[in-house]
């Protein structure tokens, strides 16, 4: 029998704050087997890989399977034809999310994710701003109705993370799990432990 093909997933990354995400998200797709990585980052994105992680957008690149160019709006997943299990946009801009919102399909990362959208794949967005406007707010209502996933990257503390490092893979296994992507990233709730202190309401 011949090998089962890979699962693919498109990871793009945007300007806004928390390039981490991305990052991490990608280096642990391309430790996983059975998964293909496509990723896309954008002209913003590598000054806030710089600033953020000092790291240059060739070094990200090298840890994806395929690479595809932002500007590059004939690329294979611009097409409904290009079989994926869908995407996740790590962070997201709140100019990307207006982007998806409105359906423009400006650039790679937006025409994708209208592709997943149509397709009825999964999209996640990881949208990063604060406070949010009521623009932000109707864009994310919008990408909800239309089947999209609002996945703001906020920390929780109930694992009581000792780390940043400990927080983001927290947040990168949540979104792991949303495409069914086995991890031992974060630990999993396993209930209040007894003698919490609660009590009942």
């Amino acid at each position: 029998m011949p090998d089962s093909p890979p699962r693919r997933l498109l990871v793009a990354i945007t300007g806004a704050t928390g390039a981490v995400y991305g990052v991490r998200l990608v280096q642990q797709l391309a430790a996983t087997p059975g998964i293909e990585t496509h990723l896309i980052v954008s002209d913003a994105a590598v000054l806030t890989l710089h600033q953020e992680l000092g790291m240059q957008r060739r070094e990200v690149e090298a840890l994806a399977h395929v690479v595809h160019k932002n500007r590059d709006v004939g690329a294979s997943i611009a097409s409904g034809s290009f079989q994926s299990d869908g995407m996740v946009i790590a962070p997201c801009s709140m100019k990307t999310l207006a982007s998806v919102a409105l359906g423009l399909s400006d650039n790679l990362i937006a025409r994708a994710a209208d592709v997943v959208l149509k397709e009825r794949r999964r999209l996640v967005l990881m949208v990063r701003e604060t406070p949010f406007n009521l623009a932000h707010l109707r864009n994310m209502t919008a990408v909800t109705e239309m089947g999209g996933v609002i996945f703001p990257p906020l920390p929780s503390f109930y694992h009581k993370p000792e780390s940043i490092d400990a927080m983001v893979d927290h947040t990168v296994a949540r979104v792991m799990d949303l495409f069914g992507v086995m991890h031992t990233l974060a630990p999993r709730w396993a209930g209040m432990k007894p003698g919490s202190g609660l009590k009942d309401a």
